[in-house]
């Protein structure tokens, strides 16, 4: 069997060393969160109207390109999913074909945005009332503030229709509400809600100045730290640029690619507005779970790892060309206290490159250093901000004597493979029965003649406990294997419960008890998945059973359970499962007069929902067989 089936990585985990933390060990174990909220604001940009005056002004500053993206519509599964194969310790997907990334180069072509220039950097703030009515003319009312930030609808409602005989001054000042409502709604889009932090409209006051920052590559530091934040199994919200995100994986990646209505041979600048108007596709079945699947049976015929190299290059601005350069470089992205780590070496198909082994990565600590208002980042971030500084001495390089072979060798060790099961859990727990049947088997024939004392003491100790791993499952196992898993499209919280739904009939009187009796020949031992009713016999123990019953409980027009009752040396075992959903009737059981001895076997039919059937022991010699077997057969 495939060592992925029951370990999807990593392997060595010297790379992804947070994988306890992931979300992808919570899914493992059965622990769903379904899919993400998505928050991104751009429902209400079209509702600013701005002036010519003011559009030259978003235009000087360097956002002329990000305006014209209109509001996408996003997948929130497709994102959730892209989440999932997500690793902070090195900003990249892991995926089945290797590592893949956003990257600046991204960034530029996708929304336009400069990635060359000074780092996003200011001061803190923790009040909004100073700052805004020096840079707005006015400040906000107590309920359209928290600590340093705003709500993106007080901006709106105060600032978005310029008076035609407005002076410079008003008009100026409507612009950096328009810019602050910008970026608060697409590229730093939190998870508050509505707000954004007012520490980003210093960088307006002078336009001139503002189209000299790395507006993409803080960008895609928030975005990196989004999607990092998102990728733990405590979190169930993610935000940053996900128009960004989910048009890359548009263009990298042919899951959830949406056909496009209109001819999208002449392409636009920038480019996400490829994926702009109306789309259409086939949209069932595409959730969470679609995607999971789609992105753990990725293949490289999947993957576009050029998807640029045809895009006519004179509808790429100048400015855009010039810093290209900067996409393969290995430096610190920085968005006030965001410092994240860009790592092109570990995704050099993105670029037309040789995939070599990555150098390891140096793990940094993830701090919030914008506490305090009145605080001046830059005195508590030099190494980051030497660290880009460098930037163009640290452009990355291919080899092209590679063997990338050798780089897939290594990446399957490191990785996690996997993010949901290939064999569903009542398979597994099957087969993980039959295993443990089969080693009781053999620690139990096994011949202690000849051993020493400590290696009789190790059999007997075996014994024991593979014994008790068998009685644990006492009364779980027919549960297990009888309830369909619920694996599409549902949010999985707790323990699942399957209740009976009553309609007030009565239960007939004639409801009759199904018992089939085993041949005279059938020398297999009663192994029920319900309570491993011959244990004693399993156990070859001394423990004699004088009687066994699996009795119904309850009466006429009375929600009941299913009992197995068990009477040992007297004493009467009653084991009550959940209640079972069968509309009308409940599934009396019963099985009376079995000696530990007795060849002869009443096999039970437990019918519930024809989803469960009886199978002989005796056919399922090994835990391989028990596996072959349908997920809702209960072993008898």
């Amino acid at each position: 069997m495939d060592l992925y089936v029951t370990n999807p990585g990593p392997i060595d985990q010297s790379v992804l060393y947070d994988q306890d933390k992931h979300v992808s060990s919570a899914v493992w174990e059965g622990q769903e969160r379904g899919a993400l909220r998505c928050h991104e604001h751009t429902s209400k940009l079209d509702q600013w109207a701005l002036t010519r005056k003011q559009l030259e002004l978003v235009h000087k500053a360097g956002f002329g390109y990000l305006r014209l993206i209109p509001a996408i519509s996003l997948d929130n599964p497709l994102i959730s999913a892209l989440v999932e194969r997500w690793r902070r310790e090195t900003n990249t997907f892991h995926l089945n074909v290797g590592e893949m990334t956003v990257t600046l180069e991204d960034v530029a072509y996708l929304i336009g945005l400069a990635i060359d220039g000074e780092p996003v950097m200011g001061v803190t703030y923790t009040m909004c009332d100073t700052i805004c009515e020096r840079l707005l003319g006015k400040a906000p009312d107590h309920g359209s503030t928290s600590g340093g930030m705003v709500k993106l609808s007080w901006l709106k409602e105060s600032f978005s229709h310029c008076p035609e005989d407005a002076t410079m001054e008003e008009i100026e000042r409507r612009t950096r509400a328009y810019l602050l409502y910008l970026v608060g709604s697409t590229i730093f889009s939190t998870t508050t809600g509505n707000k954004v932090p007012v520490m980003y409209l210093p960088l307006f006051e002078d336009f001139d100045q503002a189209s000299k920052y790395a507006w993409g590559a803080a960008a895609l530091s928030f975005l990196y730290r989004a999607l990092g934040n998102a990728s733990l199994k405590s979190q169930s919200t993610v935000s940053g640029c996900l128009t960004l995100l989910q048009c890359w994986s548009y263009y990298h990646l042919d899951i959830g690619r949406p056909r496009l209505n209109q001819d999208s041979i002449h392409v636009s600048f920038p480019l996400v507005l490829k994926w702009k108007g109306k789309q259409s596709g086939p949209t069932a079945n595409r959730d969470l779970i679609f995607y999971r699947k789609a992105l753990d049976s990725l293949k490289p015929s999947d993957v576009e790892w050029l998807p640029y190299i045809n895009i006519d290059c004179r509808i790429i601005p100048e400015d855009i060309k010039r810093s290209l350069i900067l996409g393969r470089s290995k430096t610190m992205l920085i968005c006030f206290d965001k410092a994240e780590r860009h790592l092109p070496d570990r995704c050099l198909r993105q670029y037309g490159l040789c995939q070599s082994i990555p150098e390891d990565v140096q793990r940094w600590e993830r701090k919030s250093r914008g506490v305090d208002g009145g605080v001046d980042l830059s005195g508590k971030m030099e190494l980051e901000l030497n660290e880009w500084l460098d930037r163009r001495l640290n452009i990355v390089e291919g080899d092209e004597g590679v063997d990338e072979s050798e780089y897939m060798q290594w990446y399957m060790k490191i990785t996690r493979r996997f993010v949901g099961r290939l064999i569903p859990l009542s398979s597994e727990f099957q087969r993980m029965h039959a295993a443990l049947r089969d080693i009781a088997h053999l620690a139990d024939t096994v011949s202690t003649q000849g051993m020493d004392s400590q290696q009789t003491e190790s059999v007997t100790r075996i014994r024991y406990i593979v014994h008790e791993c068998l009685r644990d499952q006492v009364g779980t196992s027919m549960l297990a294997s009888s309830i369909p898993q619920v694996e599409h499209g549902k949010r999985i919280r707790g323990k699942e419960m399957i209740r009976r739904k009553s309609n007030g009939k009565r239960r007939r009187k004639d409801d009759s008890v199904q018992c089939h009796a085993a041949t005279e020949g059938d020398q297999s031992q009663l192994c029920s998945a319900a309570g491993e009713i011959d244990y004693s016999q399993l156990c070859l123990t001394d423990a004699e059973v004088d009687d066994l019953q699996l009795c119904h409980a309850g009466g006429d027009g009375v929600d009941g359970q299913l009992h197995t009752a068990i009477e040992v040396d007297g004493t009467l075992l009653c084991h009550p499962t959940d209640e079972i959903d069968d509309d009308d009737t409940e599934t009396c059981i019963g099985i009376t007069g079995v000696e530990a001895d007795d060849p002869q076997v009443c096999h039970a039919h437990a019918v519930i929902k024809g989803e469960a059937q009886a199978v002989p022991e005796s056919s399922l010699k090994t835990s391989e067989d028990v596996e072959q077997r349908n997920d809702y057969s209960i072993v008898v």
